[in-house]
């Protein structure tokens, strides 16, 4: 595994080595570097997902739809832009080296991120993943613990990931999470989903690890490596009966169905560790949808015709 995240054949491939050294010769800053290299990490990882394996087979629909794929994430706004230059400059520089005849980024504008609604589980992907009975074997215990920590304290992703024990009061249940910008905050988890994790810590955890599991962390893979993104999407595509879901989306639902409860949206905004409340904001847009959907199909008025 190369430092730039990808593998040695890969890295070789998409030279994100070589661009990186090239953009520090530039005087670019120490973040600007680890932005662009995470972002064309992300998306060299993006593209191999789709069998595209370098840059050479990149066409501006693979470009396009790596700007969609960030925007189903939840990725706001400014995020998909930065990715965007990020993806133009990177491809720009191998024109501009001979590595590349045809630049398939050129001209590309970000999509409009901020009028994507996200995604949310319906009551039947929901019950079909949290409720339904897995089996008590160390994969089975790992992913019910996964799913009810994503839905249950409504993380990202890469946040679950990067759990390690100590982040855990198991006694209060409370989780100290890393989010962007390596921030902390605090987040509560029920006791239903601190039950879940300390199933699999007690029994299922100690029977995978191996030698590369890293000391302490929470989730690992089959390899006994720390759990990655990919790895949670597969669990999830084979755990949910009732369609694709993707993890992401356990964290919009939680969000939801706070707001749905009464929850003050600061105190969402704090949970989800956004820095604006702008960002949560999108929610009650969510949730407003919500409520006419049930109200039209439940309401006895709302289901009869105008003209009656």
């Amino acid at each position: 595994m190369s430092q730039d995240g990808t593998s040695t054949a890969a890295g070789h491939a998409w030279r994100l080595s070589e661009y990186v050294a090239s953009l520090t010769a530039a005087g670019r800053s120490p973040q600007t570097l680890r932005a662009y290299l995470s972002d064309l990490s992300s998306f060299a990882s993006f593209c191999e997902d789709e069998q595209v394996f370098s840059p050479e087979d990149v066409t501006r629909r693979t470009v396009r739809n790596f700007l969609a794929h960030r925007a189903a994430l939840g990725d706001q706004r400014t995020s998909i832009q930065r990715r965007a230059a990020a993806v133009r400059g990177y491809f720009r520089w191998l024109v501009e080296r001979g590595y590349l005849a045809v630049d398939p980024a050129a001209g590309l504008s970000a999509p409009q991120a901020h009028h994507v609604l996200p995604e949310l589980l319906n009551r039947d992907q929901l019950s079909s993943l949290l409720d339904a009975p897995w089996g008590d074997d160390p994969w089975s215990l790992r992913d019910r613990a996964l799913c009810e920590v994503l839905y249950g304290a409504g993380l990202r992703v890469s946040e679950a990931c990067g759990l390690d024990l100590g982040d855990v009061d198991w006694n209060t249940g409370m989780l100290r999470v890393t989010g962007k910008g390596d921030k902390e905050r605090l987040v509560p988890l029920h006791a239903t989903a601190l039950g879940a994790l300390v199933r699999w810590r007690d029994h299922g955890r100690a029977a995978v690890m191996s030698e590369a599991t890293p000391t302490g962390c929470v989730f690992v893979n089959r390899r006994g490596r720390r759990l990655g993104p990919r790895d949670v999407r597969r669990i999830l595509d084979a755990r949910v009966s009732t369609g694709h879901v993707h993890p992401h989306a356990l964290r919009h639902t939680f969000a939801t169905h706070l707001l749905e409860g009464g929850a003050d949206l600061r105190i969402v905004q704090e949970l989800l560790g956004h820095e604006s409340l702008t960002t949560t904001q999108m929610y009650t847009h969510v949730s407003k949808s919500r409520l006419q959907k049930v109200h039209h199909e439940t309401h006895p008025r709302s289901r009869r015709s105008p003209t009656e």
